[in-house]
């Protein structure tokens, strides 16, 4: 055996395996820029079939990779899960939960945005290549336990995500849209970049399970104050949780996103608002859980102020909106109160709550994506309250989806976001039953948000006048009585039906089907939460 191929194999067989699901989606993002090369324009949709293979193929591995974690945890019931790289790699739970998540919203998007994709003249294939470069990017931040795992991951999604947004249909958006996005994501990184440098600086590691370790020991002893140690560790831990929170959309630290969600291609946009927003809970919570939890106490206002602030101005900015997008951009400021309001609590229910509350986000969030990508498709709208109107006319099946996927956001009972806030707010209501009352009134607010952009959907659409024409022969005098009969209002039927392609409709079915299982049988999704932190 070649020595190349003897040490790829040995790679693989260690360290590598770990990081094999990136590696897959990277390698499958290289083979659709290959492949883009010989397709014709009718054939550009094989470049999303084979980007659909490859997050098949990072799936099935997640999976072996469940199999092997799964064997190490039963034979040391005390391991969290596979270590790798120097233990700067974790396979554990949180780790599979997460890149499930962001392995469906990939596939979804790419379900909805085939057809969107070949309306417009810039290469297919570049697009797909980018949508797997960001998802990998966001696995490997999720299963790093290292500063420059965390990092690099984060920065592989931020420059894939940059160049995703220059497939805005309009020129000016598509700069608007990047300008927006660099300046939030600089923020981010900076202050991230400061906090990790502030902790190595003090504790001379990159790994947060051992500065954790670190911080606990002397706050046991006594030796720290405010559950810290330096006025270095203080600010650090200060700057890693503004980071985490620019990145979760938190107020306020969000002011940019309507800017990005509005100037954005719809999928794009859709991959945004749901894969990046779950990453940046999953980082919020990594921190969270090595960092911040033994000094739970300590950070519990801090805590408690993002979910109060997040919670009253994403209600408030989102009921000023009458663009979707906005719309959609201030409620995801309102989602990430109520995940913050986990971390005041911080205990098994309301941690299992969030968990369950950020994959109800998700396929909730791509399905009003979902809708707004059919409608962009096909007539060039459905940006503005006014773009839903008579959408029941034009295809009832999708005004229903609609209005699904807008209780699932707001929480309404019988849908998966209802048993997510509800569990949320259980466990805020053991220790500040005040500020569980609070979510709760909220949370009819938001009903009212999300309830006003689906009854847009089974609105008459608006009427249209005829008016007379008048030409330069039309100057002779006419019969008074024909001349004073107004025009009579008519209802516009003349738009076309909205018809959904089969990659569309698959799409739709699994959003919906997670929407409202998880909602009706909520019994196997508790599993999972409650699986994530390794009950």
């Amino acid at each position: 055996m070649p020595p190349l191929l003897h040490n790829l194999r040995t790679f693989l067989s260690g360290d590598g395996v770990l990081i094999l699901p990136e590696l897959e989606l990277l390698l499958f993002a290289l083979g659709v820029l290959v492949i883009d090369r010989w397709l014709t324009a009718k054939e550009k949709y094989w470049n999303a079939v084979l980007a659909l293979v490859g997050v098949g193929f990072s799936g099935f591995t997640l999976h072996v990779q469940h199999g092997k974690m799964a064997a190490v945890r039963a034979a040391d019931p005390q391991s969290p899960g596979i270590f790798g790289f120097g233990q700067n790699l974790l396979v554990d739970p949180f780790f599979l939960f997460f890149t499930t998540l962001f392995l469906a919203a990939l596939a979804l998007i790419i379900l909805f945005s085939l057809d969107f994709r070949e309306q417009h003249t810039a290469p297919s294939g570049f697009y797909y290549a980018l949508l797997l470069v960001a998802c990998a990017g966001l696995m490997l931040m999720v299963g790093g336990i290292n500063m420059i795992a965390i990092f690099t991951g984060l920065q592989f999604m931020a420059i894939s995500s940059y160049a995703l947004l220059r497939f805005a249909a309009e020129r000016s958006k598509a700069e608007a849209a990047k300008r927006s996005f660099s300046v939030l994501w600089t923020c981010s990184s900076v202050v991230l970049a400061l906090g990790f440098l502030l902790l190595y600086g003090e504790f001379r590691t990159g790994n947060l399970g051992r500065i954790g370790a670190a911080l606990e020991t002397r706050l046991d002893k006594g030796t720290a104050l405010a559950g810290l140690t330096t006025w270095h560790s203080a600010l650090a831990l200060a700057l890693l949780a503004t980071g985490a929170l620019f990145l979760l959309e938190a107020a306020p630290w969000h002011w940019l996103a309507p800017e990005i969600y509005d100037a954005a291609p719809a999928p794009v946009a859709g991959f945004l608002a749901a894969a990046a927003k779950a990453a940046g809970l999953a980082l919020l919570l990594r921190l969270f859980v090595f960092l911040f939890f033994f000094a739970q106490q300590k950070w519990i206002h801090v805590w408690g102020g993002v979910a109060i602030l997040s919670l009253l101005w994403g209600n408030i900015a989102a009921l000023r909106q009458r663009h979707v997008l906005r719309i959609l951009a201030q409620g995801a400021v309102m989602q990430a109160g109520f995940a913050a309001l986990g971390l005041v609590a911080a205990n098994e229910t309301a941690l299992e709550g969030v968990v369950y509350h950020i994959g109800a986000y998700v396929f909730g969030a791509l399905g009003i994506f979902g809708v707004l990508i059919v409608l962009q498709q096909e007539h060039g709208s459905g940006t503005t309250l006014a773009d839903l109107r008579g959408l029941h006319q034009k295809s009832p099946a999708l005004a229903w989806l609609l209005l699904l996927f807008a209780l699932t956001l707001a929480g309404v009972p019988l849908c998966a976001g209802f048993v997510a806030k509800y569990y949320i707010v259980k466990g805020v209501f053991a220790g500040h039953p005040e500020l569980a009352v609070f979510a709760a009134v909220n949370a009819l607010f938001s009903a009212y948000v999300y309830g006003r952009m689906a009854a847009q959907a089974f609105r008459s659409p608006a009427l249209t006048r005829l008016r007379p024409q008048q030409t330069t022969e039309s100057a002779a005098p006419t019969s008074t009585a024909q001349s004073e009969i107004p025009p009579s209002p008519i209802p516009s039927t003349s738009e076309p039906r909205l018809i959904l392609t089969i990659p569309q409709t698959f799409g739709f079915t699994i959003a919906a089907f997670v929407s409202l299982a998880a909602g009706l049988y909520p019994a196997p999704f508790l599993r999972i939460a409650s699986y994530v932190f390794g009950q």
